[in-house]
């Protein structure tokens, strides 16, 4: 089989869904698995209510009646006067999250946002179920759920690869064509988990190494793995071909085309990845295989905004050696803060991390008993890879203050 995923963007309307079955048709759909991920903004609207839910605003319900006329204004759009049947599949599962958030006694923010944010995959993934149907595709709908089989770390769940691998087998062993949905899976007791944010292509990955995919094919709004974000940075340019090792490197500094995990179970069985164009199909796009050089070869642009930088000194001037470093790292991975760079000195130690997961005031009571602690929140960290002079000197063109930097042979990393 191959895989192929399609993003929120790609299916944000009617015209986005009806494009995803055009791109099937053109490029061929047997034996083949669709991954899907929430419809256009979804996921943050659903982060929203989950907000108000939290603070125990009365508007959250209205977040709730908004998204779902949104659902339902796109499959009106699709099946004009034979709507009924998906509307009463959008209205069942609206209902069933009305009544979780009424019922829900978990002060746990993380478990909440689990059981929340899953409906936006599985809205999408049963509209264009259906609509493919529709359009005379036949084909069948895989709960990812009862496929992806996770510990239960919420947010950010860990693969029971063994059952996973047999589920998929066992679900999908009959299909030619499926969809399912990116993003989610399940635990031991069979609640929702998630994979992280963005992570409907590790998903994908993760379905191409049970199945022993031919490839993966990931369909993105830009032409492909570009050398930086176009949103961000001017005149970015096409990257036509990268080594896995490359890749891992790009999406473990923060490359949004590619989610940081996907690269691991492809590399595994030496699956290739294809990142192209929904809206030209038939273009080249990046692949990214083993032993692929970068080309052509340039410096490639990282950014992570909204970053926090600590910088950490002992109250009595000593050290900072092995067992302050432990002791750091032990807090930073029980307080669930992704390291994003680290630097140390004979007494001092900084680091960039993200408040995902929103326990910063909690650390820092922590820390401040054995140590000095400044803090700078809201600051952006850019990564330059295969960085030159000229990449260098685009950071201070940027003109706001350099609060740290540092170099290896092949990357540049700024906190501004």
């Amino acid at each position: 089989m191959k895989v192929f995923k399609f993003g929120g963007a790609s299916v944000k309307d009617a015209s986005g869904v009806k494009n995803l079955v055009s791109v099937l048709k053109e490029v061929g759909f047997e034996n083949t698995l669709v991954v899907v991920s929430a419809m256009g903004k979804t996921t943050n609207a659903l982060e929203k209510i989950i907000d108000n839910y939290f603070n125990e605003s009365i508007n959250h319900l209205d977040g709730l009646i908004e998204l779902k006329q949104y659902h339902v204004e796109i499959a009106k759009n699709l099946f004009k006067n034979k709507s009924a049947k998906i509307e009463e599949i959008i209205h069942k599962l609206f209902d069933e999250l009305n009544g979780f958030l009424k019922s829900n006694k978990s002060p746990n923010y993380s478990f909440v946002y689990d059981q929340v944010v899953s409906i936006g995959e599985l809205l999408s993934s049963k509209i264009v179920h259906e609509f493919m149907k529709f359009t005379g595709l036949e084909c069948h709908w895989i709960d990812s759920r009862e496929c992806i089989k996770t510990d239960d770390y919420y947010r950010a769940a860990n693969l029971n690869w063994e059952l996973t691998n047999k589920n998929i087998l066992n679900n999908l062993k009959t299909c030619s064509l499926a969809v399912t949905q990116g993003f989610i899976g399940s635990n031991s007791n069979n609640f929702t988990t998630t994979l992280g944010r963005e992570g409907s292509d590790y998903s994908a990955a993760i379905f191409a190494h049970a199945l022993n995919a031919s490839s993966l094919t990931i369909w993105k709004d830009v032409p492909g793995v570009l050398n930086g974000d176009p949103r961000v940075f001017k005149e970015t340019k096409l990257l036509k071909q990268i080594s896995y090792r490359e890749a891992i490197e790009l999406a473990f500094y923060g490359a949004s085309v590619i989610h940081p995990k996907t690269l691991q179970p492809l590399q595994r069985k030496e699956i290739p990845l294809y990142v192209k164009s929904f809206e030209n199909p038939k273009n080249a796009g990046t692949v990214v295989s083993k032993g692929k050089n970068l080309d052509p070869f340039m410096p490639c642009y990282i950014v992570k905004k909204n970053q926090v930088l600590l910088r950490l000194s002992t109250i009595n001037f000593s050290f900072i050696v092995e067992e302050n470093i432990s002791y750091i790292f032990r807090l930073l991975h029980e307080y669930q803060m992704p390291v994003e760079l680290i630097q140390n000195s004979a007494i001092s130690f900084s680091v960039c991390i993200s408040n995902k997961y929103r326990k910063l005031e909690e650390l820092l009571l922590i820390l401040r008993a054995r140590f000095n602690v400044e803090v700078n929140q809201g600051v952006d960290l850019f990564t330059i890879r295969h960085y030159n002079q000229e990449s260098s000197n685009f950071i201070k063109s940027i003109g706001k203050p350099i609060l740290l930097e540092q170099r290896t042979e092949q990357t540049a990393q700024f906190v501004i």
